[in-house]
């Protein structure tokens, strides 16, 4: 089974993948009018089978439910939810612990937190894909 992660923000989109029982970083999208269309060529091309999208509480919660709703009409794939509380900063501090020059560790920072969230998905199912 082909899993992606997605960390949705205001302004990027994190994008992770597993196809064994690891999550890798894949891609960072800039959010824009055609970042669904975008989603849809990654899972048709990649052959998604589950999306699961991290979700936290407070006011980004009613936009991810919004853009999980609109995007599981448009690709089709089953969505599931999975908290997200402070990935991305889990995330930002394991690359600034990398060593990593600042600039460098601000692309992959939101891939990244996909693949943690993504990661603890799979951990809290047991899930073998």
């Amino acid at each position: 089974m082909v899993i992606l992660g997605v960390d949705y923000g205001l302004k990027n989109i994190g994008l992770a993948i597993a196809t064994s029982p690891l999550a890798e970083p894949l891609a960072n999208l800039r959010v824009s009018s055609g970042v669904n269309k975008k989603l849809q060529k990654i899972c048709l091309n990649l052959q998604v089978e589950k999306i699961v999208i991290g979700i936290s509480e407070g006011k980004i919660a009613h936009e991810i439910h919004k853009f999980a709703t609109q995007l599981g009409k448009e690709l089709n794939i089953p969505i599931v939810f999975q908290d997200e509380t402070l990935t991305t900063r889990l995330a930002a501090q394991n690359l600034s612990e990398s060593q990593t020059k600042k600039k460098k560790r601000q692309g992959p920072k939101h891939s990244f937190a996909a693949s943690l969230i993504l990661q603890e998905y799979l951990d809290t199912l047991k899930i073998t894909v």
